[in-house]
C-alpha cells in the first residue's frame, strides 16, 4: 500500500523547525522528550488520582488511558508515527470553505426566519403543503431536501421550483432503499438534483455503533446502485445521484474518523463497480439525537457544539444541529437558534473551513480512519451474506453493552448520571419530543419519578474528611431521583444521631480510619435509631445492608435503594 508521509520527527526524535528570520522560537532545540518521559509525567498524573497503584510500571499508561470503542477499536491517549506503518490514509475530505447549515422548519414562518438569521439549507416534510412551506424562498440559493418524498411529491417540489436553477445540493429525497427509487431518480436526473438520501442516522437512533451505521449505510448504497443500473442508468451517473447522511456523536475523534472513512469505503465500492474517477460524495452530518438528554438540556448544546465541529473537521457538507430542547418538545426560537449559530461560530468565527482536513495526518485520527473502514468493510460483507434481520441482532448486542456501560456510569451523561441536579427548573416545550430511545433513558425514568423520602447522609468527620465520598453519594444517589440530607460535620457517633431525622435509608460517608475507628458502632447505632436500610460509600466492612463505589452496577443499585423507600 502507498501512504502519506507523516514527516520527519515524533514521540522520540522531534522534528527540529529552524524558524524564519525575525521569528519567535518556541522551545529550545535542547528542550526535547521521550516516549518515557511521557509516560513518566503521566503515570505521576494517574498515581496522584489513584488511577494507577505505585508499583504499577510507567507503560501501563497506555492500557489505562487507550479508549475502547463499542466497536472494539482502539483509541489511544496519544498519536504517535508508528500507527501509520504500512497503513493507507486515504479518505480525506476536500471540501473547500463552509458547509451548508441545514435547518428543519415546520412552516413557513420558521422556513424565513431560519434564512434570514444564517441557516442555507432546508430539510423539510416532503407531505406538507411545499408551494406555501417554501413562499419567498430563493430556490437557486437555498438547497432543499425533501424527506420522505413519493413521486408525486418530489413532482410537487418541481413544480414549485419551476425554471429557477436549483441550488446545489438540492435532493429530492427519496429512500435509497425504497421501492420508488427509480421513478424518482429519472426526475432528478432531468432537473439537475439529487434524487436520494442513504440515511444511516436510522439504524443510529436504534443505538447501533460507528462500524454499524457505515456498514448498513454501505449496504443501502449498494443496493440503490444495483436498482439504478438495472434500470439502465450508468454506475457513476447513479452515484451521483445519491447522498449520505450519517450521524455526528459528541465522541469527537471516532465523528471525525467515521466522516473521513465514509469517503474511502464509497471511493472503494465505486472502484469495484468499475468507476475510474468516482465524484466527490455529499455528506450531510446531523448531530445525534440518541446523545441528548431530556434533564439538565443546558449540556446539550455542549454536545451538539462537539458533534458539529467533529463533523465539520471530517468534511461534511451539510451540518444540520438538533437543537438543545428537542428532547423537552417542540424546540422554541431560541433552541434553534442556537442551533443555527453552533454552526456559524465554527465557521466563522473558529475558521473551521479554512483548512480542507485539520485532522489529516493526525496519526491517531489517521489511523482510527483506516480501524474505522476497514471494520465497516467487514460490517457491509456480514449484512450481504446474512441480511438485515442478523444486523439488527448485533445493533441489539451493541444497544446492550452501552446500556451495561451507562449503567456502570463508565460511559458518562454529564447532568443525568453525573453531576445531576434534583432541584433544576427545566425549560418547558410542547408538542411531543425526539421519538428516539436516549442513551440515559433508564435513568431518564428514575429521574421522571423521583422517589418520595430522602436518604440520610451520615457523614463522619470533618467536611473535609467526608466530603469525597458525601459528595459521590450525593450524585449517585440524584442520579436515581433521590434527595439526601447530610449530617454535616460531626465528631462521633452521638453527633451523628442528633443530626439524624429517621429517614429509612442512611448512606455513611466517611475516610477508611474513620471506618475502622467508629463505622461499626455507627452503624448499629443508626439501625437501633431506626434505620431500615445502611448503605456505606466505599468497599468497607461495618456490617452495612449494601455499598456504593465508583464503577458499580449504579442503576440496579438505585432500584435497589428505591424498592426500600418505597
Amino acid at each position: 500500500m502507498t501512504s502519506d508521509e507523516p514527516g520527519e520527527g515524533g514521540l522520540d526524535e522531534p522534528a527540529e523547525l529552524e524558524p524564519e528570520q525575525g521569528a519567535l522560537a518556541l522551545a529550545d532545540p535542547s528542550d526535547t522528550h521521550t516516549r518515557a518521559d511521557w509516560e513518566a509525567a503521566a503515570a505521576a498524573v494517574l498515581r496522584k488520582a489513584r488511577l494507577l497503584a505505585e508499583d504499577d510500571a510507567d507503560t501501563d499508561v497506555w492500557a489505562r488511558l487507550t479508549h475502547t470503542t463499542l466497536d472494539g477499536l482502539a483509541v489511544p491517549p496519544l498519536g504517535t508515527p508508528d500507527l501509520l506503518e504500512d497503513l493507507e490514509t486515504t479518505g480525506r475530505p476536500t471540501r473547500v470553505g463552509g458547509w451548508d447549515v441545514v435547518t428543519r422548519p415546520a412552516d413557513n414562518e420558521q422556513v424565513l426566519a431560519d434564512l434570514d438569521t444564517g441557516a442555507t439549507a432546508l430539510w423539510v416534510a416532503a407531505d406538507a403543503d411545499l408551494a406555501a412551506l417554501l413562499a419567498g424562498v430563493l430556490l437557486d440559493l437555498a438547497p432543499v431536501v425533501l424527506d420522505g418524498a413519493t413521486p408525486d411529491r418530489a413532482r410537487a417540489f418541481l413544480d414549485v421550483l419551476g425554471y429557477a436553477e436549483p441550488a446545489t445540493g438540492t435532493n429530492l429525497g427519496a429512500d435509497a432503499a425504497g421501492e420508488d427509487l427509480v421513478e424518482i431518480a429519472g426526475l432528478a436526473r432531468k432537473a439537475g438534483v439529487l434524487a436520494a438520501v442513504v440515511d444511516g442516522t436510522t439504524v443510529h437512533d436504534r443505538g447501533a455503533s460507528d462500524v454499524q451505521e457505515l456498514g448498513y449505510a454501505l449496504a443501502v448504497a449498494a443496493r440503490a446502485l444495483r436498482t439504478l443500473t438495472g434500470a439502465g442508468f450508468a454506475v457513476d451517473e447513479a452515484a451521483e445521484l445519491l447522498e449520505l447522511r450519517l450521524a455526528a456523536t459528541d465522541e469527537q475523534f471516532v465523528t471525525i474518523a467515521k466522516l473521513r472513512a465514509a469517503r474511502r469505503l464509497w471511493a472503494r465500492m465505486l472502484e469495484l463497480s468499475g468507476v475510474e474517477a468516482p465524484g466527490q460524495l455529499r455528506i450531510h452530518a446531523v448531530t445525534s439525537r440518541p446523545m441528548l438528554s431530556a434533564y439538565d438540556p443546558w449540556v446539550n448544546m455542549l454536545r451538539t457544539t462537539v458533534a458539529a465541529f467533529s463533523a465539520g473537521v471530517g468534511g461534511a457538507d451539510a451540518i444540520t444541529v438538533v437543537p438543545f430542547d428537542s428532547p423537552l418538545g417542540e424546540p422554541d426560537a431560541f433552541g434553534r437558534r442556537i442551533a443555527r449559530n453552533t454552526s456559524h461560530l465554527l465557521v466563522s468565527e473558529s475558521h473551521l473551513g479554512r483548512v480542507a482536513d485539520p485532522a489529516g495526518g493526525a496519526y491517531a485520527v489517521e489511523k482510527l480512519t483506516d480501524d474505522l473502514a476497514l471494520a465497516a468493510w467487514e460490517e457491509l460483507g456480514r449484512i450481504e451474506s446474512d441480511g438485515m434481520d442478523a444486523l439488527e441482532e448485533r445493533i441489539a448486542d451493541v444497544v446492550a453493552s452501552r446500556d451495561d456501560q451507562v449503567a456502570h456510569r463508565t460511559r458518562p451523561i454529564t447532568g443525568l448520571t453525573e453531576f445531576p441536579k434534583l432541584a433544576e427548573t427545566r425549560p418547558t416545550r410542547t408538542g411531543p419530543g425526539d421519538d428516539v430511545r436516549r442513551y440515559g433513558a433508564a435513568f431518564e425514568a428514575l429521574r421522571d419519578e423521583p422517589a418520595s423520602a430522602p436518604v440520610f447522609l451520615a457523614t463522619m468527620g470533618t467536611v473535609a474528611a467526608h466530603t469525597a465520598r458525601a459528595m459521590f453519594a450525593g450524585n449517585l444517589f440524584a442520579a436515581g431521583g433521590i434527595a439526601v440530607e447530610p449530617a454535616g460535620a460531626t465528631d462521633g457517633v452521638d453527633a451523628v444521631l442528633a443530626a439524624y431525622g429517621g429517614q429509612s435509608v442512611v448512606c455513611v460517608c466517611g475516610t477508611d480510619p474513620a471506618y475502622a475507628e467508629w463505622g461499626t458502632a455507627l452503624v448499629a447505632a443508626l439501625r437501633e435509631a431506626g434505620a431500615r436500610h445502611v448503605v456505606v460509600a466505599g468497599k468497607a466492612d461495618v456490617g452495612a445492608d449494601d455499598q456504593c463505589w465508583a464503577g458499580m452496577d449504579a442503576l440496579d443499585f438505585l432500584h435497589r435503594t428505591r424498592e426500600v423507600l418505597a
